[in-house]
């Protein structure tokens, strides 16, 4: 197949890899030309996937014109607060109608609430569309540590040859057909890791963590089935194995910047300092307006939202947790 990664992050840069592995023909798309020139000069991703050769016949393109054009499958590695714009470039361009798009962005859009596959379908129309998902740190895929994901779409075949194309031996790929719980577990996991990462950097213990994860998930899943998620979603790959995943991995940016603010420095330093972007920061802003939006109580999610946001003390944050009106589970 004929497959464009856009997106030169450490996920899209594995999932390039990936595919160009199984005999695809594969080109890496990235949106700023002199560090795209780095990688085909150096063929190794120094920011985001240090230590990973890139093959010397993969592609790598700051043309996204000829990135999307008469492409099979485009997957879409953009974070979530760029994919607009990338996707308005896009449909500029002429693209084939047999192209299928898989998002792999973990995120929700700040200002309009709405899931990446609804973004997409905003500014491309009705195209042939599926979701990829899991607890997937890029470095592991890459090393090919055993890791699993999901694939959501609402079409059987399509869910089904996607999951194929991805699946190797040491990457399982399991399908689903509910597009909503995927993408709402995929994104909101990371508020809760940049929960888990405050009482990281508190010096909590393990009690506290397994508190933020448990109450964390049903948070994620009263929100995602007022959505219209399944609530079986939520139990899965893409929903408690991504969360578990998120809030415990040192390599997770989420969990780390939740810790650095729990050790006293502010989200300004912080965010200035990282390379990788924590979709966690403008999803927890998201995540506060769809609990006022659907009317579905989210405590972990509003306390993380008024740590980031509005300067909360992180200790008082956990205080006002801690010392809610005693309720049944």
């Amino acid at each position: 197949m004929d497959i464009s990664v856009l997106g030169d992050g450490g996920w899209g840069t594995t999932l390039a890899i990936l595919l160009h592995n199984k005999g695809h023909r594969v080109t890496l798309w990235g949106a700023f030309p002199e560090y795209v020139s780095y990688l085909r000069r150096n063929r190794i991703n120094k920011k985001f996937l240090p230590d990973i050769k890139i093959p010397l016949s993969l592609e790598i393109t700051s043309d996204l014109c000829a990135s999307v054009a008469s492409r099979d499958l485009i997957v879409l590695a953009i974070p979530s607060q760029y994919m607009r714009r990338i996707l308005k470039r896009i449909g500029g361009y002429r693209i084939a109608s047999r192209t299928v798009f898989v998002s792999v962005t973990k995120g929700l859009e700040a200002g309009s609430l709405l899931r990446m596959s609804q973004v997409i379908q905003e500014e491309l129309g009705k195209v042939r569309l599926s979701v990829l998902s899991g607890p997937t740190i890029a470095y592991e895929v890459a090393r090919g540590i055993p890791s699993t994901a999901v694939v959501a779409s609402y079409s059987k075949s399509l869910r089904r040859s996607i999951a194929k194309l991805f699946n190797t031996d040491r990457f399982r790929i399991y399908t689903n057909d509910d597009m909503i719980g995927t993408e709402i577990g995929g994104s909101l996991k990371n508020v809760i890791a940049i929960a888990c990462g405050i009482s990281d950097g508190l010096g909590f213990g393990t009690n506290a963590k397994a508190a933020l994860l448990s109450r964390g998930l049903a948070e994620i899943s009263r929100l995602g089935k007022r959505m219209g998620a399944k609530v079986k979603t939520f139990w899965g790959v893409s929903g408690l194995g991504d969360l578990v995943t998120t809030c415990v991995s040192p390599f997770s940016r989420n969990r780390y910047l939740g810790e650095q603010i729990g050790r006293g420095r502010t989200v300004r330093q912080i965010i200035s300092k990282m390379r990788m972007v924590a979709e966690g920061f403008p999803t927890a802003k998201a995540a506060y307006g769809l609990s006022n939006k659907y009317k579905v109580e989210m405590p972990i999610a509003r306390e993380v939202y008024l740590v980031l946001y509005r300067d909360k003390n992180p200790e008082r944050a956990v205080q006002d947790l801690m010392t809610r009106r005693l309720r049944e589970e």
